[in-house]
């Protein structure tokens, strides 16, 4: 889940596709591109099999994309993210992928064609604006050994902490590999219908679970990838699973796709110990379907985990882009997302990127009777295409009220378990706090957002005992101020106080510095009441200088204050300045990470 600033190339801007300004675009015929580039004769599993000699993929060399094989002399990893190469095609590129599909119609029946002025007419729906609150599951056989985030890919690179662990606990890769670990998540002890259940009861009305990571592993019965959870490891689909309990319990449903990354991510695998007595020795990534003759993985072709070795600047081959949409599309279509989520600065790998989006689009609306009831999350949205997507901030915030609905996402620890963070010392170990929970919720529904927690899971389907505390502290706060969160709408202001939150991606622990003299708002539909959420519980008087009968927000003139949580009468003043409350003596929650009042108008 970890994000670098990429440069991307404009070259001249084509008028039939709304692209943001740091895309790769020509506007004349396909430059200086080999014949072979960008067109579909085989599929992914048969390219996989191909033997490595046989293998074509294409470069970008002075201005021309041309032909190029695999030099194991020379080779090395590439960085884990996209290859900015200078680029330029006909229609522009996303991703090094063209932006003009080689293959026709893929976007599905419906008003929506695969280019940014079409998605722009879409437009977010009122449910997604009123759930406010979600809770993620991301989960894939990286929790097996409790370890971390990225774990797939850092066993492979010596020096990493997770590369040690591997060791110590597994033996080395070139032995017992990823697609290994992949075997042992078996989700013994899944109970989805409680675990949904208490996500429920915290305040969740979204439930988002992950359909596949960097890793290139399906968490469901893929159609078009062999290595899928209903074929091994739980041997569940457990996708399906986690929409049939949500949806039994009334929630809305998501998923996240994190796949398209795989083409650089996992080359590590390819790799071999550069010291030591395995030195030289292939990883795992090496193997062949015909070297799984009479092991357990028989059948199965690890380069089509693993993604095959390439030259570090080859270009993501034609037969991989059609697969990332191939599962994608059958992930939709088996399992009917409300909200489809991209790990991905806009919609991924060019044309099947686009394509997606639009099929997405279109589906909904042919599910719903022409409601469009469908939220598309993509990351590091220009502003002109915020309308066109739900603009996801990965651990991050806004610093202000946003015209479009958007989204901040967070993890209370690592995004896959690690169980070193369930070991630290206090009640909630090295957790986020349920308080900067809380206060993370309301700043961005304060600013038109939704907010998303992800509790990862533990290998066996559960969840420690700490990360159950967290869960309960946003329980006792939601259930008494949850009015304050649901079905609201921003007012004229997000908030006042001293401390303001950090803007941007990886921002959000800036909410630490929130206090009791820090206040955000919210408001109901018909505007006749304003929630003004104090984000502490001052012994002092709280003076809601917004709500100042002369200040500049013109909030009117207030008819009546209560506390949310009790019908204890507050003692409350509306003058020029401000709105001074004060909370009762003799009532006090049972977690006062924010007192919520509500101010009705006359």
């Amino acid at each position: 889940m970890k994000r670098r600033k990429f440069c991307k190339f404009l070259a001249m801007t084509a008028a039939s596709t709304a692209l943001p300004s740091y895309a790769r675009i020509s506007a004349g015929g396909q430059f200086g591109s080999s014949s072979g580039f960008n067109q579909y004769t085989q599929d992914y599993a048969a390219f996989c099999a191909l033997p490595p000699e046989k293998r074509i993929f294409y470069k970008v060399a002075d201005g021309r994309i041309v032909e190029i094989k695999l030099d194991e002399s020379t080779w090395q990893p590439p960085v884990w993210n996209y290859n900015p190469s200078p680029l330029q095609v006909a229609g522009g590129t996303w991703d090094d992928v063209p932006l003009q599909s080689p293959i026709a119609n893929l976007a599905g029946e419906g008003p929506f064609k695969p280019t940014w002025d079409s998605l722009l007419e879409y437009e977010a729906p009122d449910w997604y604006r009123d759930a406010k609150f979600g809770i993620w599951a991301h989960w894939t056989p990286q929790c097996v050994p409790e370890a971390g985030d990225w774990y797939a890919r850092n066993m492979y690179i010596e020096g990493q902490r997770q590369y040690k662990y591997h060791l110590d606990h597994y033996g080395p890769a070139s032995r017992f590999g990823y697609k290994d670990l992949c075997a042992q998540w078996t989700l013994l002890n899944w109970d989805p219908d409680e675990l949904i259940a208490r996500y429920k009861k915290a305040g969740a009305r979204i439930f988002v679970a992950l359909a596949n990571h960097h890793d290139n592993f399906d968490a469901w019965n893929s159609k078009h990838h062999p290595w899928n959870s209903s074929a091994l490891g739980p041997h569940r689909d457990v996708v399906g699973t986690w929409a049939a309990a949500t949806r039994k319990q009334g929630l809305r449903f998501g998923v996240t796709v994190h796949q398209a990354r795989n083409w650089w991510w996992f080359q590590p695998s390819h790799g071999a110990d550069k010291s030591g007595p395995l030195a030289g020795v292939p990883y795992d990534g090496a193997l062949t379907e015909a070297e799984g003759r009479e092991q357990w993985w028989q059948g199965l072709n690890p380069q089509n985990l693993y993604c095959v070795k390439h030259p570090p600047e080859a270009l993501p081959d034609v037969s991989y882009v059609k697969n990332f949409y191939d599962r994608t599309r059958d992930l939709i279509d088996q399992h009917n997302p409300d909200l489809l989520y991209f790990d991905d600065s806009l919609l991924p790998l060019g044309w099947a990127g686009m394509n997606i989006g639009a099929y997405f689009y279109n589906s909904s609306l042919k599910k719903n009777g022409g409601k469009m009831d469908a939220v598309l999350n993509v990351k590091d949205v220009p502003d002109r295409l915020v309308k066109a997507v739900v603009a996801d901030y990965e651990r991050g915030l806004t610093a202000e009220i946003m015209k479009y609905p958007w989204q901040s996402e967070t993890c209370i620890g690592g995004w896959h378990y690690q169980r070193s963070l369930y070991e630290k010392q206090g009640e909630y170990g090295g957790y986020l706090h349920p308080r900067d929970v809380i206060h993370w919720l309301i700043d961005t529904v304060s600013k038109n957002g939704t907010f998303i927690l992800n509790v990862p899971g533990r290998p066996d389907g559960t969840i420690d005992s700490k990360e159950i505390a967290v869960l309960d502290g946003i329980t006792s706060w939601m259930e008494v101020n949850g009015e304050a969160i649901y079905e609201t709408r921003p007012w004229k202001i997000s908030g006042e106080g001293p401390n303001m939150v950090k803007a941007g991606s990886f921002q959000g622990g800036s909410v630490n510095k929130l206090g009791e003299k820090d206040i955000r708002f919210s408001r109901n539909k018909p505007n006749s009441i304003i929630y003004a959420m104090v984000l502490g519980w001052p012994a002092e008087p709280i003076l809601v200088q917004s709500l100042g009968l002369s200040a500049a927000t013109s909030p009117g003139k207030v008819a009546r204050v209560e506390l949310l949580g009790t019908d204890v009468t507050l003692d409350w003043s509306q003058q020029a300045d401000a709105l001074q409350v004060q909370l009762p003596k003799s009532y006090r929650p049972k977690v006062d990470y924010a007192a919520a009042l509500r101010v009705m108008l006359a």
